[in-house]
């Protein structure tokens, strides 16, 4: 590993068009779930201007049967169900802030193209006989921590996250309300010895009223962020020397899905580690947790930060990797970077040997991380990983399994 280097992430808003777009589509996986735990969704949201359309594949009885005869003249939906999908789109839309001319949550044209979830799918990830849930789908997922942060998280992505909540606090509070949702942000940090030290550069971009693109406003405009990132990030790491790129464009007014269009599970980087480790290439955002490309995902981090949170290494990287319909992961892959205090095929063998993990299938990975609750859509913004909501942990950032490692490597 290089020890003296710059490194760079990014982060965007909850108003920017491919998070409208996630925020949409797990909105929709709550809604099922809230419904039926057992719900199957694979639900994709386009956002453009004045304009939603969702695309996707369900199976959840309470809301959508194709073969009940009583649903046949609504296509398969019960009574008021496409009205409350409706309804769900409309709220997200309201509660990010859009009410503008060009995308504004109570006059936008809303399309709903769900459909019944295919058979040949079914048979493959449903329990059945001696036959335990299978895998969603094939593919690889990658989990990571590093000792960086309080919340063990790569620095870049985790303070580029939290500006951007902050101006969206700042915006909805109406303590900055020259702000509108769309936002990115970006911060370049130098490491030495391994360690963030300084902030090099700093990028945000945000949306903004008419006219804070000049003059007395523009400056006003440009001091607050200022002020806000220097609140975020720790003492001593802005500079003389820090370079800032405020709007560097210049007017920035027409923004979101007007400006631009939107879709879920293209900010895959952004949801998981900045770039500072792989990713497997697979979306969270409108998936049920029987889907690894979410679910592994997630058991993945809750084990590389339960391996750092334990003191076994100060930075961990791991791999699973799944067939579509069977439950055994193919692989399970340590590496802790040289950083680790035992050897990483001994982490492989005590992660196999934690029997509460369920053997990391499926079904193993939902009931102990519990994912069958719609607790998705406040995933949705701001990162997957190294955040609470409203105080509360997402369960793949506990770190109860510390003991059992530890008892494992004794």
């Amino acid at each position: 590993m290089r020890s003296d280097y710059l490194f760079t992430s990014e982060s965007v808003s909850e108003g920017h068009p491919d998070k409208v777009s996630d925020q949409i589509s797990d909105a929709i996986v709550d809604l099922m779930l809230s419904k039926d735990p057992e719900s199957r969704v694979a639900c994709e949201t386009m956002t453009t201007t004045q304009l939603v359309i969702l695309s996707g594949e369900i199976r959840c009885a309470p809301m959508y049967d194709e073969n009940n005869a009583d649903w046949a003249e609504n296509g398969g939906w019960a009574p008021g169900a496409r009205d409350e999908i409706e309804q769900a789109v409309r709220r997200i839309v309201r509660d990010i802030g859009y009410e503008q001319e060009g995308f504004h949550w109570e006059t936008l044209t809303f399309e709903n193209h769900l459909h019944g979830q295919s058979s040949e799918i079914a048979q493959g990830v449903d329990a059945s006989g001696n036959k335990d849930e299978g895998a969603g789908d094939q593919g690889i997922m990658f989990g990571f921590a590093c000792d960086e942060t309080p919340d063990l998280m790569p620095a870049t992505l985790d303070y580029s996250h939290k500006i951007l909540h902050r101006l969206a606090k700042d915006r909805k509070s109406g303590a900055a309300p020259f702000l509108e949702p769309d936002a990115k942000s970006q911060l370049t940090l130098r490491y030495e010895n391994g360690k963030p030290v300084e902030c090099t550069a700093v990028v945000v971009s945000t949306q903004h009223a008419k006219g804070y693109d000049e003059g007395e406003k523009e400056a006003e405009l440009k001091a607050y962020v200022k002020k806000v990132v220097g609140e975020i990030l720790p003492a001593g790491w802005i500079t003389e020397t820090t370079e800032w790129h405020i709007n560097p464009t210049g007017a920035f007014e027409i923004g979101g899905p007007d400006g631009d269009a939107g879709l879920t599970g293209r900010k895959i980087i952004v949801d998981t580690y900045g770039g500072a480790a792989p990713h497997g290439g697979g979306a969270f955002s409108g998936k049920d947790p029987t889907k690894v490309d979410r679910s592994a995902a997630y058991i993945t981090r809750y084990l590389a930060k339960n391996i750092v949170a334990a003191g076994l290494a100060s930075r961990c990287t791991i791999q699973l990797a799944y067939a579509i319909g069977v439950s055994k992961p193919l692989s399970l892959y340590v590496d802790t970077h040289g950083t680790g205090t035992v050897d990483d095929a001994a982490i492989e063998d005590a992660i196999r040997g934690i029997e509460k993990l369920g053997g990391l299938t499926p079904r193993g990975i939902r009931m102990h991380l519990g994912l069958n609750k719609p607790i998705y859509r406040k995933s949705a913004a701001y990162g997957h990983f190294g955040r609470d909501v409203d105080g509360d942990h997402f369960p793949w950032e506990r770190t109860d399994l510390v003991d059992d490692l530890k008892a494992a490597l004794a």
